[in-house]
């Protein structure tokens, strides 16, 4: 298909869909050339245009189902799970694999595609991006052969914006959606009324927020005993602390599991996993630099990746010395060279951060706002101008967990060029985090430190949680009304100019303030076994094998 025969389909979009001018505003963007046809129809899933734009041909097909034959058992290797696997509270990786066997959402956010319907058919907002509506799918069952009512839905997002749950999504809906929000309009529809306007709230029902899973409303907070949920695998066995399994659902609503079953198995050592994949013991394992070079150029093993807004996010505390003066902030960030440590560090699977939450592939960041880049001598001036004309000295605290440590030697060195004596500080994750709450955690108390952050579908839940003068996450302790009212103002932005027109100005100003240093953002993967195709995985560690099908 051509751009002119998109662009004339695109065009035909239905006058009387709400969203119809917001969407003609993207497509004239895209005309244009300012827009990339994967963006645009990323944006058409936000507005709820998915079955529009499947219908007229646009979305790149689905998974098709895989060459070789159905049937048979996957074998995975994940870690530990950190605590009782329970959606509502789950934070870990492990856990979010073994959830997403059973549990689905409202939508999908799939790495290729953007937004695609699950449990939710379809979604609108107002003219204020104040209140989406969302038309559920009909038919569908839990595991235990209820169907699913609105009812569950509105119960299930309750539970996770109550304090009183332990809810792990807490702060990702802060601001966003208290109780009361999450309304009941008929057997199939659900109405979230938001604490404040924000267009892109499809993501915050969708898999980015992995808590987000849709439970039964009685649900007791007992999900080892049944692991109840709707997805294409069901229930067959779980061992804490060594694995579970699962077997495909015959009542699935939709395309029915591949294989007959899912074996997972809990590792302690990452190493022991690998060396598990290398004997034939199991098929699907997380991937890990140090794993990666164990498998390079090994034709048994395949790695499979999704880019991601995954990143390591260095905080500078603004409201203590030195990092009080911006240009101090500033001068350490120049320090850092990003390509370096994207081709060294990271071995090329990383795209160049720019200091902001906008990573390159969300369509409403800001291309135009110039990337940051190592400068030592500019480093030095600011240094000088800000009256350390030497230097000085501060410690950073981090956690010991993936390439975290290597990094922060990284940034040591960087910043020894230009006169900054920095120590570091490297502590077990359970250490790092503590309670995460401030005053009684490293990680969000700490002058100077490295926290890695998870993909998200879009910035809205950094920009938010990590530098929102209230944010939840906000170790820098940054407080600039500017940038708060700014937060507003791209929340309302109900197409993407407008977005990107907010987006800058908050690219901009961040740069100027330099509360966070983000150099990179990593992609997602997975090492397989060659002898398995069909595996999916979204870049928050979502797992999907219903499509798996044996070579």
């Amino acid at each position: 298909m051509t751009k002119r025969s998109d662009i004339d389909l695109l065009r035909g979009q239905s006058s009387r869909n709400p969203s119809s001018d917001i969407w003609n505003v993207a497509v004239d963007e895209y005309a244009q050339g300012f827009l990339k046809r994967r963006d645009l129809l990323k944006y058409a899933a936000l507005l709820g245009l998915t079955g529009f734009a499947a219908s007229q041909g646009l979305f790149t097909p689905g998974p098709a189902r895989a060459a070789g034959a159905a049937g048979g058992t996957v074998r995975v290797g994940l870690g530990q799970p950190t605590k009782a696997i329970d959606p509502v509270t789950v934070t870990d990786p492990a856990s979010i694999g073994v959830i997403s066997q059973v549990g689905e959402y409202l939508i999908l956010d799939d790495p290729k595609d953007g937004l695609q319907p699950k449990l939710a058919l379809s979604w609108e907002a107002d003219e204020t991006a104040k209140r989406w509506t969302f038309k559920l799918r009909p038919g569908v069952k839990f595991h235990d052969g209820r169907a699913v009512t609105a009812k569950d839905v509105v119960t299930t997002f309750e539970r996770l914006v109550d304090p009183s749950t332990g809810s792990g999504a807490l702060s990702a809906y802060k601001g966003i959606l208290s109780k009361g929000g999450a309304k009941l309009v008929d057997d199939e529809t659900v109405a979230f009324d938001l604490d404040q306007p924000n267009s892109n709230f499809p993501f915050y029902v969708s898999s980015d927020v992995f808590n987000a899973v849709i439970l039964p409303a009685d649900y007791a907070g007992d999900f080892e005993k049944n692991f109840i949920g709707t997805g294409p695998f069901k229930f067959e066995s779980f061992r804490p602390k060594q694995g579970a399994s699962f077997v495909r659902n015959a009542d699935y609503w939709g395309d029915k599991a591949l294989p007959d079953r899912v074996e997972i198995k809990f590792f302690d050592d990452e190493q022991a996993q690998v060396l598990a994949l290398q004997a034939g013991q199991l098929d699907v394992i997380p991937s890990t630099t140090r794993l990666e070079l164990a498998i390079e150029g090994n034709p048994n093993f395949k790695l499979l990746s999704v880019q991601a807004s995954s990143h390591d996010q260095v905080h500078l505390r603004t409201d203590q010395a030195p990092f009080t003066d911006k240009r101090i902030r500033r001068a350490l960030a120049l320090t850092i060279d990003r390509e370096a440590v994207v081709k060294g560090l990271l071995k090329g699977r990383a795209i160049v951060g720019n200091d902001t939450p906008f990573a390159p592939i969300f369509p409403s960041a800001d291309p135009s706002v110039p990337q940051r880049k190592q400068d030592i001598e500019e480093a030095k001036r600011l240094l000088g101008e800000a009256g350390v004309p030497n230097g000085f000295q501060v410690t950073l605290t981090t956690e010991r967990a993936y390439d975290i440590p290597d990094y922060a030697v990284l940034i040591q060195n960087f910043a020894r060029k230009a006169g900054i004596d920095i120590k570091l500080n490297v502590l077990p994750q359970d250490a790092y985090y503590g309670s995460a709450t401030f005053g009684s955690s490293p990680w969000l108390d700490s002058n100077l430190g490295i926290t890695d952050f998870g993909h998200r579908g879009t910035p809205d839940i950094f920009l938010n949680a990590t530098l929102k003068s209230s944010g939840a996450w906000n170790a820098a302790h940054f407080n600039n009304p500017d940038y708060d009212a700014l937060l507003i103002d791209y929340g309302k932005a109900r197409d993407l100019q407008a977005q990107r027109l907010a987006a800058g100005k908050i690219q901009t100003l961040l740069l100027d303030e330099t509360p966070l240093i983000i150099g990179y953002f990593s992609q997602y993967s997975r090492i397989v076994s060659s002898k398995v195709e069909g595996v999916r995985f979204t870049a928050i560690s979502h797992l999907l094998l219903d499509r798996v099908s044996f070579v």
